[in-house]
This record gives C-alpha cells, structure tokens and sequence, in this order.
C-alpha cells in the first residue's frame, strides 16, 4: 500500500519508467522465441542464433554506461526518450532482415536502446521517490522485465496460431515499434528530478561539470569498482543459469517440461514474485542482506538442480523458485547503485557498474560452454553460478549499506 503515499508526479514517473523497461523486456525477449523459425527459414546455425543474443548484449553494456554519461549531461528524462525511440525503432527494422548479418547488426544496435534504458530509468527513479520507498519502487520497476517477458510469450503464441511462421515473425518485430509512442506521455508528464535540477543550476552558476571519468578518482573507485563486481556476480549467475540450466535438464536428465508453456508460465510468476518480495525486502532489511539472502539461495537451489536427481513434476514446481532467486537478485540494484554515487556524476556511475557487470556476466556462459568439454555439464554450470553469488556476498559485504539515503546535489 506504499503506493498511496506516493506523490502524483512520483507515480507518473513510475508508470513510464515501469512501461519502459517492460517493453525493453518485450523487445529483447521476443527474439528468443523467434531462434527456431529463424533457423529453418535461413538456414542459420545455432552458433550464429548465440551471437546475435551476445551481440545485443554486449552493445547494450556500452549503451548503458553511454546514457548514463549524457543523462548526467543532457537530463534524465530526454535522454529516456532517446533510448526508448533507438531500441523501439531497431527491434522494428529487424522485421524487415533477411539474413544473419543484416538482423545481427539491427538487434546489437537496439541494445543499445536496451542498456540505455534501464540505466537512465533507474537513475530517473531513484532521484525521483521518497527515500523509504526507492528500494520498493526501483524493484517495481525491475518487475516490469517479467511482465515484458509475458507479454511477449503471449504474443509469440497469438501471433503464430493466426499466421504462417514466415510472417508471423515479421509481425512481433515490427510490433516493437509501438513503444515509440511512450515518448509522447513521457514528453507531457515527466520533469526532471529536483536533486537533478539542483545540480544543473550548481553547474551553471560555477562552470564546473564533473568528468564521468570522476567514478575512477580515489574517492570513488573503490564503490566503484565493488559495485562493478556486484553486478557481475549477479548477472554471470543470471546468465549462466538461463542459458545452460535447461539444455543441461533436457539433455542429461532428459526431462520434457521444460519445452512446455505451463513450466514457462510458472518461471515467469516467480520471477515476477521475486522482484517484488525482494523490491520490499530491501527497503525492509537493508539492500546488502537482501542481495545476500538472495545469492545464497540461488546458489543452493542452482547446486540442487545440477547435483540431485530431478522428475518433470518436481522441476514443473521447481520453476517457481527458480524464477524468484534469479531474478529477485536484482530489484535492490537500481536503488543501491544510485546511492552509491554522488548527483553529479550518478547516471556515470551506474551506468559503468551496472553494464561492466553485463558484460562480464556475458562470457560467463561461453566459459561453461568450453570448460563442459572435458568436465560434466552439471558440474561446471553449477560451480559457475556457485562462484558468482560467491562474489556477489563478498561484493555486498564490503560496500556500504545505504538503505533510506537522501540523495543531495554534489555541493551546496
């Protein structure tokens, strides 16, 4: 019920930045169900399908620290709109692709838009809620890539019991162009944060800007480079799972549910589940506990699946866990990295962090990938995603914790 103390303003931001990142996990996840058409109807390998998903990701690490760069420049909110009208756009020119290079080169520039979003978003959040509500409302935020993901499964399913395989995959990339008009309330009803107006007019009357390369001076490389190896725990966790978790049950244990929509369904609801106990958890026991708690029951639950003998009734129920831990990990980030970092060069900071640790946690599968070649594929993926929530608890020990932080201009 914290939502009926919250300002109007506070809710309108909420609802675009919840739209926003919903439809970054639209656009990015649709394309994961679109994999098997692509392949049969190109001939593309199974190699090639991966490096499209690495590409997107690997740029959309670099978009991210980008827009938090020109957000501390330019403002939260029109640097928001400029992420959205990128990977809208991007994720529709891809419908009109024909081959593996031409649909490699539109989804890595819509990661761009992709990373750019949530680090502008988040940032835009953080400043603009009620200190003892930004870990709830950041993590309603991150909830919204759940919904993203539902939707797109929704339509995927829509889309192709109405229309031949040919066109239907045409028609959910172009359907990506819809969100583009989210601009249109964000221009109407967003203003920049206050503590982000503060900073501007200090800028204006002094004439000194912080470089972004201020997040490397010793006052706040240390937050920084912690904070970098939080996010990279959690993400080379997240990735490593979600990539190898069910070729691993499908082709050693040789369980079938995970083919099933009930089973994605069921991940999904937990994944959505996670993010919002975790959201109030981290306003409620701290941000550090949190991501704590949470990396050590990832960890257990992944070393569970990957050690003990495992039915497709046992894994249907499974999915539920599993989608809470791996993605409730996350709600706390956006609030977290934001009070690590002075206004002045905030987006930079968790921009950089945030998408350092997206792409660490992107080679993560392919080192599972080479080290399953002479090691068991149980084995290595579980000690991989043992090492990085490994990581993220000492990570989480060594920063600050930062629960109710007023975030304050860089100077008076």
């Amino acid at each position: 019920m914290w939502l009926q103390h919250t300002t109007p303003a506070e809710r309108r931001t909420l609802t675009a930045t919840f739209a926003g990142y919903a439809v970054d996990g639209f656009d990015y996840m649709i394309y994961t169900f679109l994999i098997p058409t692509l392949i049969m109807a190109w001939g593309m390998s199974k190699a090639e399908a991966g490096y499209i998903a690495t590409g997107a990701l690997l740029t959309s690490a670099v978009g991210g620290w980008a827009a938090g760069v020109l957000a501390d420049r330019f403002g939260r909110v029109r640097v928001l709109q400029w992420t959205v009208l990128w990977f809208a756009a991007f994720t529709a020119l891809s419908g009109f692709t024909s081959s593996f290079e031409q649909l490699f080169f539109t989804r890595a520039m819509q990661g761009f838009g992709m990373g750019g979003e949530w680090a502008v978003g988040s940032v835009l959040i953080a400043e603009t809620i009620n200190a003892r509500h930004r870990g709830k409302a950041s993590g309603l935020v991150q909830s919204s890539w759940a919904v993203g993901w539902a939707a797109s499964a929704l339509a995927f399913w829509g889309m192709y019991s109405v229309l031949p395989a040919e066109t239907a995959w045409k028609v959910l990339f172009w359907i990506g162009i819809l969100p583009a008009f989210l601009i249109l309330y964000i221009r109407r009803n967003l203003d920049e944060p206050a503590v982000y107006r503060a900073e501007r007019e200090r800028v204006q009357r002094t004439g000194q800007r912080s470089s972004f390369l201020r997040i490397f001076s010793p006052a706040l490389l240390r937050q920084t480079l912690l904070a970098s190896l939080l996010a990279a725990g959690m993400q080379g966790a997240y990735y490593s799972v979600t990539t190898w978790l069910p070729t691993f049950l499908k082709t050693e244990r040789h369980l079938s549910v995970l083919g099933t929509s009930g089973y994605l369904l069921v991940l999904i609801g937990g994944s959505f589940a996670g993010y919002l106990t975790s959201a109030w958890l981290s306003d409620a026991i701290g941000r550090r506990r949190c991501f704590i708690l949470f990396a050590v029951m990832g960890g257990a639950l992944v070393l569970s699946y990957t050690q003990m003998p495992i039915t497709d009734g046992v894994m249907l129920v499974l999915g539920f866990p599993l989608g809470f831990f791996l993605s409730g990990i996350f709600s706390g980030m956006g609030a977290f990295l934001s009070e690590l970092f002075p206004s002045d060069v905030r987006g930079s900071g968790q921009g950089f962090s945030y998408n350092f640790g997206r792409a660490v946690g992107a080679i993560c599968p392919a080192l599972i990938g080479h080290f399953s070649t002479t090691h068991p594929l149980g084995q290595t993926l579980g000690w991989m995603a043992a090492l990085c929530y490994g990581v993220v608890i000492v990570a989480a020990l060594a920063l600050p914790e930062t629960r109710g932080r007023e975030l304050l201009p860089a100077t008076a």
